[in-house]
């Protein structure tokens, strides 16, 4: 009754299905597990938000590669900015999604290290090639507060650290990079600033982190899951469609030749 399925094109057809149903349960975990990285990366980013602030040197020294377990980490930092060697960081954007420059200012510590703190978002001024506006920031000892971010790399950001740029002008916030051109120790990664203010809100503050969304991805697993699901049925169904269509074809040819009809 079902030798057809044992037909070229039902066995390629079967074998298609048996590929299908392990392919769709992988894509399903895939989803998964990024919504698991997910809601771990809210959890982390929520929990460095709300500890207390600690100061950056310890959690950071020169050369440091600031570890996922810091990112976000509210830290304070007590020195005197060093205007003559800020840089602005191109192609960043503010919280409206309008494109302008990260302002990154080393704040020199009483030992004479240097921290970078991003003092926030400025657009960009009439000539594409020029300086931007810049406000200056606060003269004599500060002490700031931020959150603890690691070094950019091309690798990990996916910005091109391209050459030839305007002058005081950069792609990347690299502590390394900025410890060559300032000729002085730098402590790894940098401080995105959250206060002070300051009272004219140029710079604009970078915005926290998003941590309350998780996305489709739960949503994706599931979906992925009931295809694979839906696979085997889908067979079933065109198996007994196949089988009536030939139970049927089989009854009108013995009905147009008077003969019984036969199963299939």
């Amino acid at each position: 009754m079902y030798r057809f399925v044992l037909t070229r094109q039902w066995v390629c057809l079967t074998l298609v299905a048996l590929v299908l149903i392990p392919a769709m349960v992988k894509l399903g975990f895939w989803q998964f597990h990024r919504h698991e990285r997910r809601v771990a990366q809210n959890e982390l980013i929520a929990a460095n938000l709300d500890a207390a602030p600690v100061p950056v040197t310890r959690l950071t020294s020169p050369g440091h590669e600031v570890p996922r377990a810091d990112y976000w980490r509210a830290v304070t930092a007590t020195g005197t900015y060093d205007a003559a060697h800020e840089v602005v960081v191109r192609m960043r954007t503010n919280q409206d999604d309008r494109v302008g420059f990260h302002v990154l200012t080393p704040l020199v510590l009483a030992d004479g290290r240097a921290v970078l703190v991003n003092r926030g978002w400025v657009e960009g001024g009439g000539d594409p090639r020029g300086y931007p506006p810049v406000p200056a920031p606060p003269a004599g000892q500060v002490t700031v507060t931020g959150r603890l971010k690691a070094d950019e790399t091309s690798g990990g950001s996916g910005i091109k650290d391209r050459k030839g740029l305007p002058d005081r002008q950069v792609m990347l916030i690299n502590s390394g990079q900025q410890a060559q051109a300032l000729g002085r120790t730098v402590l790894g990664g940098y401080v995105e600033l959250t206060g002070p203010v300051p009272p004219d809100g140029s710079p604009e503050p970078v915005g926290a982190p998003d941590h309350d969304s998780i996305g489709a991805h739960m949503a994706y697993a599931v979906q992925w899951w009931l295809f694979a699901a839906g696979v085997p049925v889908g067979w079933l169904v065109l198996v007994r469609r196949e089988k009536r269509d030939r139970e049927a074809a089989a009854a009108q040819a013995a009905a147009e030749s008077g003969a019984a009809p036969v199963s299939v």
